[in-house]
């Protein structure tokens, strides 16, 4: 059973789930593009002998926004996630990070070698790339939308049952069941109805991006053994042979692929689960 938690860091207030086994070998789990920890209840029951603590990353779920002259940039989600580990009192610790939480845990694992323990990516590995063609385009499509936004209304749900549905066919699509527990930690009230509480400035371009170059040199950093799990068909956005070419990158990896949706991890838990197995548990 998973209990609601808020840290005070240094990078302001930082909110979760956490539970599993006190003592039990620590885990990090980092969520994806626009959930939240919810996506990581399905697989907290079938996880035993680890002390699991799924981050809301700054402006999702319950999580404090960033402030208006920051960036939602993955590195500034690594040192939230390090910044949330160090109210926790955690020095070292293993990640779990699913889609852009498995991008943000690639980062970590790199940047800090000496203090992430193990590594499980589910449905990513590394970062979305630009080439070097596209920097002063993306820079002018970015800044262009941050003007943009200024106006743009919230849409307002006249229920939660409508926020599902529209869930359902996000970003990731998703079954009912998971589309519900992201809806139910990622939605607020308002007058009329309900809205999502996660930042709008989270939809915006991301300003600058490594190269295919950078990502393949920070993966080749990552020192700790690390398990990345794939869903089978592989997504358009990291293809095959990309998404096995970065994987066998890893100094200490394996690769496993499943039959599944991006979503692999909510929608057939007991087998991601079983992928899992006892590798947070290995000395």
């Amino acid at each position: 059973m998973l209990r609601d938690f808020m840290l005070d860091t240094a990078l302001g207030n930082i909110a979760g789930l956490r539970g599993g086994a006190k003592g039990g070998a620590r885990v990090l789990a980092l969520h994806g593009w626009l959930d939240n920890a919810a996506s990581f209840i399905p697989l907290a029951e079938h996880l035993v002998g680890i002390e699991l603590v799924a981050l809301d990353l700054p402006g999702h779920g319950a999580s404090a926004h960033l402030p208006s002259a920051a960036d939602y940039l993955a590195t500034s989600a690594a040192r939230a996630a390090f910044a949330a580990a160090d109210a926790l009192g955690w020095d070292r610790f293993a990640l779990l990070g699913h889609s852009l939480g498995g991008s943000v845990a690639s980062l970590m694992a790199a940047a800090q070698p000496q203090r992430i323990e193990r590594l499980v990516s589910i449905e990513s590995l590394g970062l979305l790339v630009e080439t070097e063609d596209r920097t002063a385009a993306r820079l002018r499509e970015a800044f262009a939308a941050q003007t943009g936004l200024v106006d743009k209304q919230l849409r307002v749900f006249a229920d939660i049952d409508t926020a599902v549905r529209a869930r359902m066919q996000g970003i990731g699509k998703v079954s009912e069941a998971a589309a519900r527990l992201l809806v139910e930690r990622g939605i607020a009230r308002v007058d009329g109805g309900y809205t999502w509480r996660s930042d709008p400035r989270l939809t915006l371009p991301t300003l600058v991006r490594m190269t295919e170059a950078q990502v393949r040199d920070l993966l080749r950093g990552i020192e700790c053994p690390a398990r990345v799990i794939y869903g089978a068909p592989a997504q358009s956005y990291f293809p095959e042979p990309l998404r096995s070419e970065r994987a066998a990158l890893l100094p200490r990896g394996e690769l496993i692929v499943l039959p599944g949706s991006h979503h692999l991890h909510m929608e057939d838990a007991p087998a991601v689960a079983g992928a899992i197995g006892d590798f947070f548990l290995r000395g």
